[in-house]
C-alpha cells in the first residue's frame, strides 16, 4: 500500500521507520491513515498522536484499506467531524478570506454529509438548533428549515 499512497500524493508514508520517527518526537505530518493490518504498530504510539487528533479512526475513515481513496480525499480538504457526548457539532465550514458561494457551498456539503449519516432508525427532527459564528465572536442563531437539507427551503436567501 505504499505506492499507492505514494501515487495518492502522500508527503509521508512508511511502516515500523515511521513509528519510530513519532517515538523520537518526529511528526511531520497533519493526518494519519492507516490500513486495518496497522493498526497494532500505530497503537503503539496512540499515546503520542492521540492528543494531537492524529489517531487514526475506522468512524472517521483514516483506518481503511483504500488508502489511494483516503489519502486523495484529504488532500482535497476532506473534512472530519465528530459529534461530542451532548450531541453537540462543532465544525468550521471556512475562513474570513473565503468567498460568500464558497462558504456557502461548504455549509451545503457539510449539510448533506449530516443528512446522508442520519440513522434509518432515528426519528423526528435530526438537527434541532444550529448557530453560526466566528471563531470568538457572538453566535447567530440560523432558521434550522433552511439547513435541512430534506427541506425545500435548503440553503434559500429568501
Amino acid at each position: 500500500k505504499v505506492d499507492e499512497a505514494t501515487e495518492a500524493g502522500a508527503a509521508v508514508v512508511g511502516g515500523q521507520d515511521l513509528v519510530d520517527q513519532i517515538n523520537s518526537g518526529n511528526i511531520d505530518f497533519t493526518r494519519c491513515i492507516a490500513t486495518p493490518d496497522m493498526m497494532p504498530m500505530v497503537g503503539r504510539v496512540a499515546r503520542i498522536l492521540g492528543p494531537k487528533g492524529l489517531m487514526p479512526n475506522p468512524k472517521t475513515g483514516t483506518v481503511t484499506a483504500d488508502v489511494g481513496a483516503a489519502v486523495s480525499a484529504a488532500l482535497r480538504g476532506q473534512v472530519q467531524y465528530r459529534v461530542d457526548k451532548f450531541g453537540y457539532l462543532q465544525v468550521g465550514v471556512g475562513k474570513v478570506s473565503f468567498s460568500d458561494e464558497a462558504i456557502l457551498e461548504n455549509l451545503r456539503a457539510l449539510m448533506m454529509d449530516i443528512a446522508d449519516s442520519k440513522p434509518d432508525g432515528a426519528k423526528g427532527k435530526y438537527l434541532q438548533k444550529a448557530t453560526l459564528s466566528s471563531t470568538m465572536g457572538k453566535g447567530h442563531t440560523v432558521d434550522v428549515g433552511l439547513l435541512d437539507a430534506t427541506s425545500p427551503y435548503f440553503l434559500r436567501e429568501d
